[in-house]
């Protein structure tokens, strides 16, 4: 059936020459890349409390994602169909294995979050969720995942958006327990962290050529898992160094606020590239959601506060 499926959504593609594959591949593509603005904006500028915890849900939902995807270890649609052909330049962006989807998993946290944030607005409630139905079609309709592949990574995106408001409550009410939840945070993304890194995968050929390459498998999970690491070590630092607080809805605080997503927006476009020219792909990209991190975390709420005097 999810082929099936797959296969009449190529067929559609087909009949209108792809007219809407590159609209369709710009909607994957902001899901991995200036999505993360948003919470981060609401970081900075508007409820530091709710930015900090659709972060940290992104981040467990990116690290979810790696202990899953490199557990199932389950192959692309179209090494399970030659039938199923990827539009545009799917089949070169969307590599290794297929479930769950990651896309989803990135998009759910955030625009999750987001809604969740925005409740009492209703038609911005129901933007951010259309937002993420059209994300999970959009990975479809591209011919990269199949549905179970979309749904789990709903379901699993949300199961992080449940794990961080459980934890988020649980400091809310008592504060100094924060250090304590950091502390086994960090304990749990070491570990996942050392298994996918550590553990056996497929060696499955056709015709002499593996299908995945374990070691190209494993890189993501250097910046997935690593970002966790980086955003738990970051918040030690903000919390007892920095502790800055939002600017508010204001002309001057919206303003830094902007001021500081164009660099961030700068590294988000250009920089991973950069950095694993020259320290390899894994501890590249390792480096690169470092860089982001401290931004995020750190840098920008400095000057802020220099700034702000909060």
């Amino acid at each position: 059936m999810d082929i099936t499926y797959l296969l009449w959504l190529q067929d559609f593609r087909n009949s209108i020459d792809n007219a809407l594959t590159p609209f369709v591949e710009g909607i994957s593509f902001f899901s991995v890349s200036y999505i993360i603005l948003l919470p981060v904006f609401v970081f900075w500028c508007l409820d530091k409390r709710k930015g900090l915890f659709i972060l940290f849900a992104w981040r467990i939902s990116q690290t979810i994602n790696a202990a899953v995807k490199l557990t199932a270890c389950i192959y692309r649609p179209w090494i399970k169909d030659p039938r199923i052909i990827p539009a545009g330049n799917a089949l070169t962006t969307a590599t290794g294995y297929s479930f769950p989807s990651g896309h989803t998993m990135m998009a759910v946290p955030i625009y999750g979050g987001l809604a969740l944030y925005a409740r009492k607005i209703k038609w911005l409630c129901c933007l951010f969720v259309l937002a993420i139905l059209t994300l999970m079609f959009s990975r479809n309709y591209l011919g990269v995942h199949t549905p179970q592949d979309v749904l789990a990574g709903l379901v699993l995106g949300c199961l992080s958006i449940c794990i961080a408001d459980y934890t988020f409550k649980i400091i809310d009410r008592n504060p100094e327990s924060e250090n304590k939840i950091l502390t086994a945070e960090l304990i749990f993304a070491l570990a996942v962290f050392a298994y996918v890194n550590l553990k056996s995968y497929p060696m499955d050929y056709v015709d002499g050529k593996l299908l995945v390459d374990p070691n190209k498998m494993t890189i993501d999970s250097w910046g997935d898992v690593g970002g966790l690491v980086v955003l738990i070590i970051a918040r030690f630092i903000e919390k007892k160094f920095i502790n800055f607080s939002e600017t508010g809805f204001n002309a001057k605080g919206v303003i830094l606020c902007v001021i500081g997503l164009i660099p961030l927006g700068f590294m988000i476009y250009g920089l991973k590239p950069v950095i694993v020219s020259f320290a390899g792909a894994h501890l590249g990209r390792f480096l690169y959601e470092t860089c982001l991190t401290l931004h995020i975390m750190l840098i920008w709420p400095a000057v802020l506060k220099l700034l702000c005097g909060k």
